[in-house]
């Protein structure tokens, strides 16, 4: 399927970076507001850029609009994509604002399109991982779960320094006037509603603990720096979601069953390690002294990956992800007229429970949810590994 890319940020060098992983995407030009950042853009990777967004949309050859800008923007830039007749896979969220990502995904569905919403982290080796070994039952009836995605004290690293491969800023105002919820909380979302369904009600609070963060006034200037939440799931499962750039670094994730628990280090590690423990007698003293207890062959054990993570990523500031594998996903599904695994009621389901995280005064706390979406199936070499 050809592809374009609207919005060439920080974070569009890591989707054209990965794109070599997917050689039946082809990526037909890039477009920006900012006409500087897109020749700088284009010229890095040798692409061809669009004059405008206008020029883009009426490029007949284009199928999928890729909508790399800030979040704020992403109804706005979406909405056109669709009107024009293309597909849409957009950064995470589908909107900042509750009417305007159920509006997109009814514009969608009436025009017979597809609009799926990062992040695509779901998809990858340690996620389908995870997934299998819970089918599998290997810690027996899962009940609940600890997911972390705390960042640190952001604005006290030298984040003016931080460019990508084509010499674009790290978007540090958008980014704490976003909020890290918004920008983080479908990292662990996204596996979850994938594992266990749709939730039926969030329980969440949400502050900001450090107004002062940026050299710059930020609007708002008291976007939630700490939130968390409880979210309870359909099937019984509970889990507890905490995101915050003030706690320190901390993106692992707990599963708790009545025969184990499994652990992943880093959801933004498409090949995070993953690792299996299971109650015992010596549990308790083993959690107490872990390194004693490896000494004495106790304790967790890492598991292997169903599948190698052979997949190209490498560029300035990336994690180890294929950020394209997302798009690859979507242009998969229209091309073999099956459910995209990142499907619209799917990604509005993972934005309603962000923006409950987000802003729980606003969408009601608790709040019962009012979306769902069908079931999400593994990826197939995840199925029989």
């Amino acid at each position: 399927m050809r592809i374009a890319i609207v919005g060439c940020g920080y974070v569009a060098d890591y989707y054209v970076t990965t794109l070599t992983n997917h050689p039946e995407l082809e990526l037909v030009g890039v477009s920006d507001q900012d006409e500087g950042r897109a020749d700088r853009f284009a010229k890095h990777h040798g692409l061809h850029r669009y004059r405008d967004y206008a020029e883009l949309l009426a490029d007949d050859r284009v199928g999928l609009v890729v909508n790399l800008t800030n979040p704020r923007a992403h109804f706005d830039v979406s909405t056109a994509a669709l009107d024009a007749g293309k597909h849409v896979y957009t950064e995470k969220p589908l909107a900042t604002e509750w009417p305007r990502a159920v509006a997109l995904v009814g514009q969608a569905e009436a025009a017979g399109l597809v609009i799926a919403s990062a992040p695509s982290t779901m998809l990858g080796e340690a996620a389908q991982t995870l997934w299998k070994l819970v089918r599998e039952g290997a810690v027996g009836k899962v009940c609940l779960a600890y997911a972390e995605l705390d960042e640190g004290l952001l604005h006290r690293e030298n984040y003016r320094g931080w460019l990508s491969a084509s010499g674009n800023a790290w978007p540090f105002r958008d980014e704490f006037e976003v909020g890290c919820t918004l920008e983080h909380a479908g990292y662990y979302l996204t596996w979850l509603a994938a594992m266990f369904g749709p939730a039926e009600s969030v329980t969440s609070f949400a502050s900001c603990q450090i107004p002062d963060k940026s050299p710059v006034p930020l609007d708002p200037p008291d976007t939630p720096d700490f939130t968390s939440g409880c979210i309870r799931f359909a099937s019984g499962m509970v889990v507890r979601l905490t995101n915050s750039i003030v706690a320190s670094h901390d993106h692992s994730m707990r599963i708790f069953g009545d025969e184990g628990v499994l652990r992943v280090a880093n959801c933004w590690d498409m090949a995070s390690p993953v690792y299996l423990s299971r109650w015992s007698k010596y549990s308790f003293r083993a959690q107490r002294y872990p390194t004693l207890a490896r000494l004495v062959g106790l304790g967790e054990r890492r598991q292997p990956l169903v599948r190698k993570a052979d997949f190209h990523y490498k560029t300035v500031g990336s994690n180890r992800c294929d950020y394209a594998r997302g798009v690859a996903e979507l242009a998969a599904s229209i091309r073999e007229g099956r459910p995209c695994r990142l499907s619209p009621r799917f990604s509005l389901h993972v934005n309603e429970i962000t923006l409950t995280l987000q802003d729980p005064e606003g969408m009601g706390s608790p709040r019962r949810l009012t979306t769902t979406f069908d079931p999400v199936s593994p990826m197939p070499w995840a199925v029989g590994a």
